[in-house]
């Protein structure tokens, strides 16, 4: 399916709104080598985050994002432009996650999110579960990151 954007804002987004087969693609965030070196020394301090020098004679040929770092800036642009802000209810975990190529700094990331599934909840039915691929997508069109999420999204509220 081609991609496609909602109908209404975030602020008006509920369960029914994520329909099956739908694919969204938005973004860009643009990956910055401070950025980088910080997260990392604070969360994956490995010479290919945080030192740009030793990391040009490192596996990876020069400063990479950590993967971590990679699935923070995935998530900035998913709450910022799938999730609904009136009846997100979290989510119970992701499945499947996959560091593909290295985030490098300079890269500009999309995200594509296909909605494969979306059930209404049998035992709490002011809800329901939208389950959804996600892919990380860099400047070139390379998929950088893909995972599988799963959403709890309130229902549209019975006027």
């Amino acid at each position: 399916m081609a991609s496609r954007t909602f109908d209404g804002p975030a602020s008006d987004r509920y369960f029914e709104d994520y329909q099956v087969g739908d694919v969204h693609r938005f973004g860009g965030m643009d990956v910055l080598e401070d950025e980088i070196v910080a997260f990392a020394r604070r969360f994956d301090p490995q010479s290919f985050h945080t030192d740009p020098e030793a990391a040009q004679n490192g596996p990876f040929g020069g400063l990479i994002a950590s993967g971590w770092h990679t699935a923070g800036l995935m998530m900035r642009m998913l709450t910022d432009h799938f999730l609904s802000s009136v009846a997100g209810l979290g989510s119970p975990g992701i499945d499947e996650m996959r560091w593909l190529a290295p985030v490098r700094p300079g890269d500009r990331l999309d995200l594509r999110v296909t909605v494969q599934d979306a059930v209404p909840s049998r035992s709490r039915p002011d809800r329901g579960l939208v389950r959804c691929f996600i892919e990380v997508i860099n400047q070139t069109d390379k998929v950088v990151m893909t995972l599988a999420a799963l959403l709890l999204v309130g229902r549209r509220p019975v006027k």
